[in-house]
């Protein structure tokens, strides 16, 4: 797999994990922040740190940011700085600019400056938490547009031992399992066939409306 570059501009508490977690993953990360102890703080963790104000055009252009894949802006409550960030990457043609929100009104600003994807940390994490506590028998989910979800689901027991044509669970739930996790043996199967038959160690992967996959949930 060819190693992706990234620029994480604020390196704030979420900054910090998002730039360490790109850099574990064999990334390229470059960290930039204004405050000079978070720059000391996050640089053992990513291939290069930078004091910078980069609410300045100018700085900005110095930084090479054009050649990376994503540039990631997460700069604190202050939403000003955000702002002049996601309007100076959309300018200098940056294609694809994930930004933290304080709120949606300010999710919508970035957006209308540029910014491609919006992330709201602490309500993204409250979802999974809420999803996890209600619904035990989802090990993880991923929200997408328009009320769609992908979610893991330990099979409820009338899943098994029956193939997933007899299940029909298209037509009967308006779902789709679009993968499963087996854990004897271990091995990922993408795209699974009618005849495969659900077993108690497999996990499903399946893609839905959360108001579809909640039926499926209530089932034992």
């Amino acid at each position: 797999m060819a190693k992706k570059r990234f620029a994480v501009i604020g390196s704030g508490n979420f900054g910090y994990y998002v730039a360490k977690a790109l850099y574990e993953n064999k990334n390229e990360v470059i960290a930039i922040d204004r405050n000079k102890e978070r720059v000391q703080a996050i640089e053992p963790h990513c291939t290069s740190a930078v004091v910078q104000d980069v609410t300045d055009i100018e700085a900005l252009k110095g930084l090479g940011l054009e050649e990376v894949d994503a540039v990631i802006v997460s700069t604190g409550s202050n939403i000003k700085p955000s702002i002049l960030i996601c309007f100076h990457l959309g300018r200098l043609g940056i294609q694809r600019i994930i930004a933290k929100a304080e709120d949606d009104d300010h999710g919508e600003i970035l957006k209308q400056l540029g910014a491609t994807e919006i992330i709201r940390p602490g309500m993204d994490m409250a979802q999974r938490l809420a999803m996890r506590l209600t619904s035990p028998n989802v090990l993880e989910f991923l929200p997408l547009e328009e009320e769609y979800t992908i979610a893991q689901v330990d099979p409820p027991s009338s899943f098994i031992g029956k193939s997933l044509v007899e299940l029909d669970l298209r037509k009967r739930y308006e779902v789709n399992v679009i993968a499963v996790k087996e854990l004897v043996p271990e091995r990922f199967v993408m795209v699974p066939s009618a005849d495969f038959t659900v077993k108690d160690s497999d996990i499903l992967v399946i893609l839905g409306k959360e108001s579809d996959l909640a039926k499926i949930r209530e089932l034992k």
